[in-house]
């Protein structure tokens, strides 16, 4: 658990990061094209935070298994997502709505829908990238049982 919490945190560090110096620091708005490197970035710290956790998972343990590997992987996301959506709710709180200008939403749409479909979007999305990430990595590193 330990090591979720660090390697899906510190993940979660480069969203508000990222977040908080080009928004607040920078000015740069919710429509700008600084924001297309946005989710490169979120999906390299999530690659790099699930690599990591393996890799510490892997010397304390002389070695994992590729189901090891995965579980080590999706508790990661799962701490990555959480954290990100708490961040965002954060700051939901405190922005309002202006966070939401950019969603690809109908304009008649409720604003609390349009963010739940936001939170509920980052969430499922990040699980589901971080199960495949895991899986493409738990393969990559997991030890091989000898025939």
């Amino acid at each position: 658990m330990k090591l979720f919490l660090k390697y899906g945190l510190a993940a979660a560090a480069v969203v508000v990061l990222w977040t908080v110096i080009v928004r607040n620091v920078m000015g740069v708005g919710a429509n700008s094209t600084a924001n297309l490197a946005a989710p490169i970035l979120f999906n390299l710290a999530q690659i790099i935070a699930i690599f990591l956790g393996m890799i510490r998972r892997q010397r304390e343990s002389g070695g994992i298994t590729f189901k090891e590997g995965l579980k080590t992987g999706v508790g990661i996301s799962f701490v990555y997502a959480a954290a990100a959506c708490l961040f965002f709710a954060i700051e939901y709180l405190v922005v309002g709505p202006k966070l939401f200008i950019a969603e690809a939403a109908a304009p008649d749409e409720p604003l609390g829908r349009v963010a739940v479909q936001a939170f509920a979007g980052l969430f499922f999305v990040s699980l589901i990238l971080g199960l495949f990430y895991s899986t493409v990595i738990s393969f990559m590193l997991a030890k091989r049982l000898p025939r």
